[in-house]
C-alpha cells in the first residue's frame, strides 16, 4: 500500500463515485477499481459496498478513511516543511567581537536571529575589540562587531550599531568623586596599550593640557577595569565595560563632561555585505535599532 493508493481510496471514500474520483486524479476506472481491490486483498476485507446504484464504505471502510486521512495529513505536513526547509536562510556566519559586547549587544540579536532564520546558526569568536578589524580583514570571521576608527577603509562596511560614552574610574580607596580631586602629578593612569580609547583619552589630556602619570599600558578594557580596582591608578573604559564587569562595585564613577564617546558597529568586508547570511545579522540589528 502507497501514498498513491491512499490518495485515490481517500478521494473514493469522499466522493463516493468511481468516475468522479477517476476523472478527478487523472485513472482510468479500471485501474481505480484494480487499486481498490488490492487495497482490499491487502487488508483481507472489503472495504466498499457496491452495487449497481451507489457505493458505500463498509465499517472496515470507515476505519481505514480514518488512517489515510491521518497517514496522508502527516506525509503532505511533512512535505511542506521540507519545501519550507529548502526556502529558508541557511547556514553559518562567523563573528568576532570583545566578551563586553557579547554580552551587551549580540543576546537580543542572536535570539531574533533564531526567531526569523531558525536554520541560520552563528558561530562565535571573543577577544580584545583591538583585533575585531583585522579579523574581517584577513578573513577569520565574516562579521565582526568593532569600533569605528580610521582603519575602516573604503573596502570595508561598517553599520552603526551604538553610541559608547567613556568614562572615569578610580579605585575606591581613594575616595575620588570629581575631577577637581585628582592630582595628575601623583595619582597614576592605567592606559589601554592599543584601540580607539587610547586615542580619545589622549586627545582629552591634550585638551586639557594634562601630561598624565602613566603606570602601565594593559591590552583590553576589563584589564584596566581590574588594575583600578587593585589601586594601581585611574583609568577610562567605555561605559558598556564597566557596566558588566564583576570589579565595578570596587571602582568609583568620576563624572567627565567633555570626553568623547565612540561608535560601535557591524563590521564586514564591502564585497561580503550583501551576502545573504551576513544581511540577515545585519537586519536583525536594525531592526532592533539600538
Amino acid at each position: 500500500m502507497d501514498f498513491r493508493s491512499l490518495q485515490l481510496f481517500r478521494h473514493l471514500a469522499s466522493s463516493l463515485h468511481f468516475g468522479e474520483t477517476a476523472s478527478a486524479l487523472y485513472v482510468s476506472p479500471s485501474t481505480l477499481s484494480r487499486i481498490i481491490q488490492r487495497m482490499e486483498d491487502e487488508c483481507g476485507c472489503s472495504l466498499f459496498t457496491r452495487d449497481n446504484r451507489s457505493v458505500t464504505l463498509t465499517h472496515a471502510g470507515e476505519r481505514m478513511a480514518r488512517f489515510a486521512d491521518s497517514v496522508l495529513g502527516e506525509w503532505e505536513g511533512l512535505q511542506q516543511d521540507m519545501q519550507r526547509e529548502q526556502t529558508q536562510l541557511q547556514g553559518e556566519v562567523s563573528l568576532y567581537c570583545s566578551v563586553t559586547a557579547s554580552q551587551s549587544h549580540l543576546p537580543n540579536i542572536i535570539r531574533q536571529l533564531a526567531v526569523k532564520h531558525p536554520m541560520v546558526t552563528l558561530k562565535l569568536q571573543t577577544g580584545d575589540p583591538a583585533f575585531a578589524i583585522r579579523h574581517v580583514v584577513e578573513k577569520q570571521v565574516d562579521v565582526s562587531i568593532a569600533i569605528k576608527s580610521p582603519q575602516i577603509t573604503n573596502d570595508l562596511h561598517f553599520m552603526p550599531l551604538d553610541d559608547v560614552p567613556l568614562v572615569m574610574i578610580a579605585p575606591r580607596q581613594w575616595r575620588i568623586s570629581s575631577l577637581e580631586s585628582v592630582d595628575w602629578a601623583s595619582h597614576p593612569v592605567v592606559m589601554p596599550e592599543t584601540g580607539p580609547s587610547k586615542g580619545v583619552v589622549y586627545q582629552w589630556f591634550k585638551k586639557q593640557g594634562i601630561q598624565p602619570n602613566i603606570y602601565a599600558n594593559v591590552g583590553g578594557n576589563e584589564a584596566i577595569v581590574s588594575m583600578v580596582a587593585l589601586g594601581c591608578g585611574l583609568g577610562f573604559v567605555p561605559q558598556i565595560v564597566l557596566d558588566h564587569s564583576t570589579a565595578a562595585s570596587q571602582v568609583s564613577r568620576v563624572p567627565v563632561r567633555d570626553i568623547g564617546a565612540y561608535t560601535l558597529g557591524f563590521c564586514c568586508l564591502a564585497s561580503r555585505k550583501n551576502q545573504p547570511l551576513v544581511q540577515a545579522l545585519f537586519n536583525m540589528a536594525t531592526e532592533l535599532s539600538y
